[in-house]
């Protein structure tokens, strides 16, 4: 492998990374804040796309990034009301909303599984103009996701340091507890996935509009590799402050994205990466589980041969 083969692979990952990690963010305020394992990510992901699309088509490309984090919002309060007002368990919850979202999505589509957006302008095309003299000419994607990242990043470590913030990380770490603070687990749960879903369907719509186009299934396994890299940044960064651990979560969708990208070098068969997808979560759960259990693994083994 060539050094511009590898420069190339690494831009890729680039740009897929700081987009996907939108969705990671989202997971990780949902999952590892508070301690909600929301599995509408797919169906919100995609909607947040159409949303994008369908307005960015009708010619306003910047309200459509508003409507489609506008969407997510309302995806994310549809779970949380089934969870907290209707008994609903979490997982069921996740599951049903992303069931119902296919219809919505295709109804938001109009009626269609694919939209077109290749005469359509996007932030994407109106940056990409500004810059068509510029050294930053071929760098549009990048320049755009990493805008997005850090303005969720920045509002992200900002939030969860509030009040309303501490207390959606409390509600994460004992619901219970929160209910006798007088704080109401209820709203902070779904202040927490409004937000969440926002990122995501954020998320969505920069994909479609930096690939020109939208597929019904365009956030098809989005949970699965959205859960992987977040896996993978705690894996990396470890434990620290919310800004050490935010920062992991991007690191970790790049590096995520980085071994798809590989692997399709690789001419890898497309039918084999949710394999990979799922090798890289098994891979990252159990490292840091065998890490732990190494010196008690060595203390057995080392017995054994004295046993001999």
């Amino acid at each position: 492998m060539t050094l511009t083969t590898a420069l190339a692979l690494g831009q890729t990952a680039l740009k897929l990374g700081l987009i996907c990690s939108l969705t990671v963010l989202a997971l990780f305020l949902s999952y590892s804040m508070l301690n909600v394992c929301d599995l509408s990510t797919d169906g919100c992901f995609t909607l947040g796309a159409a949303v994008g699309a369908a307005v960015a088509i009708s010619g306003h490309p910047f309200l459509s990034i508003i409507a489609a984090m506008l969407a997510g919002v309302c995806s994310g309060f549809v779970t949380a009301i089934l969870q907290t007002k209707l008994g609903v368990e979490s997982l069921l919850a996740g599951i049903i909303v992303n069931t119902g979202l296919y219809s919505i999505n295709i109804a938001v589509m109009g009626g269609s599984s694919l939209l077109n957006m290749n005469k359509t302008t996007t932030v994407f095309t109106m940056l990409k103009e500004k810059l068509s003299d510029t050294g930053l000419a071929g760098q549009t994607e990048i320049i755009v996701g990493a805008i997005a990242v850090i303005c969720v990043v920045a509002f992200l470590v900002a939030f969860l340091k509030t009040r309303l913030g501490l207390a959606i990380r409390a509600t994460g770490n004992n619901a219970d507890m929160v209910k006798s603070s007088s704080i109401n687990p209820v709203f902070t749960t779904i202040v927490g996935l409004c937000v969440a879903n926002s990122f995501t369907a954020l998320s969505g719509c920069l994909l479609a509009q930096s690939q020109k186009s939208v597929d019904i299934n365009i956030g098809q396994g989005m949970v699965t590799i959205a859960l992987a890299s977040l896996l993978i940044g705690g894996t990396i960064m470890g434990r620290g402050g919310i800004l050490k651990r935010v920062i992991g979560m991007v690191l970790g969708a790049f590096i995520f994205r980085l071994v798809y990208t590989i692997a399709l070098r690789f001419n890898m068969p497309a039918f084999m990466l949710k394999l990979v997808s799922s090798v890289i979560v098994v891979l990252a759960i159990s490292v840091p589980y065998l890490k732990s259990q190494w010196p008690q693994i060595k203390r057995r083994l080392t017995h054994r041969k004295g046993g001999m």
